[in-house]
């Protein structure tokens, strides 16, 4: 396959998984995104790149569309890799329509299990869920 559209063997999900990892070194560097990416000894595949460079232009709108849908968790109490998977969440909802809600949701819950608090798991499944109804017009079943 060629540079465009180059996707890692593990598609999505380590794209995903890259991007949340880009993110956080550029909060934690207080960088751009871009910066981190030209820092990088092993570039990360395309889909990585569009949802890092993505989320980091569109920020201040996601900011704004989790903060909405975040009861009593001001953006600023978040923990930083509770904010990122919701970020990049967020921008799959609202920027790639390929991508199934129910793959958005799961993925983002998934991350923030593995990368987050005890708590984080539920806390990003509800803030994207709510999301997902708004923009993309999704119910989830009470049981799923």
């Amino acid at each position: 396959m060629s540079d465009s559209g180059r996707l890692t063997a593990g598609g999505r999900r380590e794209a995903r998984e890259r991007a949340v990892h880009l993110l956080y070194e550029a909060d934690a560097k207080s960088s751009r995104v871009s910066s981190v990416l030209a820092a990088q000894a092993i570039p990360p595949d395309d889909y990585a790149v569009t949802l890092a460079t993505g989320v980091d232009a569109e920020r201040v709108a996601l900011d704004e569309l989790v903060a909405a849908r975040s009861v009593d968790w001001p953006i600023e109490r978040m923990p930083a890799l509770d904010l990122t998977v919701l970020r990049v969440g967020a921008y799959e909802l609202l920027h790639q329509p390929d991508v199934p809600t129910e793959v958005v949701l799961s993925e983002a819950t998934d991350l923030a299990g593995r990368y987050g608090t005890d708590d984080s798991s539920r806390f990003v499944n509800g803030v994207l869920a709510a999301i997902a109804r708004d923009v993309r017009g999704h119910r989830r079943d009470p049981g799923s």
